[in-house]
């Protein structure tokens, strides 16, 4: 564990971030100003039921639940493996879900931070989860900080993987994707293998278009293959997903604790979005994981080891 000097702890000043510091605490620096939520961050909209597996370690996991978000294009068994190791390691069920438009979650044309937060809170109450920790990756984990900035009573810590409450347009891989899976739905394939190759040019990294082709499969047997996802609602919702409808720590604030985990390799948590991080979740803590944007999956050691000893330095 590393400590910062004392005259660099206040998150209202800039400050340089090591990039490959393993763990850093940060403490409250002030009093918390009174909580109001702003009019984009308490819009309404109308609450989906979301798919889910449930990870219990064969029944042996009672402690306090952990629900896994995954991010843009992904699913619930993304994280089929981390669930069940965190579920054996730390004696939690682990809820991983299926965030609207994705998985065999419900489709929806509204789709951004507070309507994926309102999905997931009704989830929370729907199965009277209390004192939860919410994991979240990318897309999730800009829902998982709504979520605690919306309601700090909804969990009992977050812990928020390579994003950043702030207003950031995705990188220009995601709408190359976009494009390159509209064209497969064009071009109608009658195989992956043929969707593989049209997606080539629009994703040239085999495990980026493996994890995509998760979505093309067919609806029965001897149907055409088709997307599970909404590609025309999701590529309209791609400004929705680099926004954050928080805009003043003055006026929402977690106060509880929050760990964020950012790859080494990875762009989305520069080291200039640090101040803000402690402004929104002043008893945050970083770990910095060998890995680009994709963490869980490239490097599941090193990010279940820094969720075990969070969670269990949190009890």
């Amino acid at each position: 564990m590393q400590a910062l000097p004392k005259c660099a702890r206040s998150l209202y000043a800039p400050f340089t971030h090591p990039k490959h510091t393993n763990r850093i605490r940060f403490s409250p620096v002030s009093q918390p100003q009174p909580w109001t939520r702003s009019f984009h961050a308490s819009a309404s909209y109308r609450a989906l039921p979301l798919a889910f597996d449930l990870y219990d370690n064969s029944g042996e996991a009672t402690g306090a639940p952990i629900l896994i978000l995954h991010g843009l294009f992904g699913s619930k068994r993304n994280n089929r493996s981390i669930s069940k190791a965190l579920a054996r390691d730390l004696s939690r069920p682990i809820y991983a879900l299926d965030l609207r438009n994705h998985g065999d979650s419900p489709h929806e044309k509204e789709h951004n931070y507070v309507a994926l937060a309102q999905d997931t809170e009704a989830f929370l109450k729907e199965h009277n989860l209390k004192d939860a920790t919410l994991i979240g990756h990318s897309m999730g984990a800009k829902t998982v900080m709504t979520m605690a900035l919306r309601d700090p009573s909804c969990c009992a810590n977050i812990i928020a993987v390579d994003n950043a409450p702030v207003d950031a347009a995705l990188l220009s891989d995601f709408p190359r994707y976009v494009e390159g899976m509209r064209r497969v739905e064009s071009a109608n394939p009658q195989s992956q293998k043929e969707a593989n190759k049209i997606l080539e040019p629009f994703a040239p990294d085999l495990a980026v278009r493996q994890y995509l082709l998760t979505n093309f499969a067919r609806p029965g047997p001897g149907e055409p293959y088709k997307w599970r996802i909404p590609i025309h609602t999701l590529a309209n919702s791609l400004g929705n997903l680099g926004d954050f409808p928080f805009r003043n720590p003055e006026e929402a604030r977690f106060n509880k604790p929050a760990l964020f985990v950012r790859g080494t390799k990875s762009h989305y948590v520069a080291d200039e979005t640090i101040p803000i991080i402690g402004r929104f979740f002043p008893r945050f803590q970083m770990v910095d994981v060998d890995s680009g944007h994709w963490v869980i999956s490239e490097n599941p050691e090193a990010f279940r080891q820094a969720v075990v000893e969070f969670l269990q330095d949190s009890e």
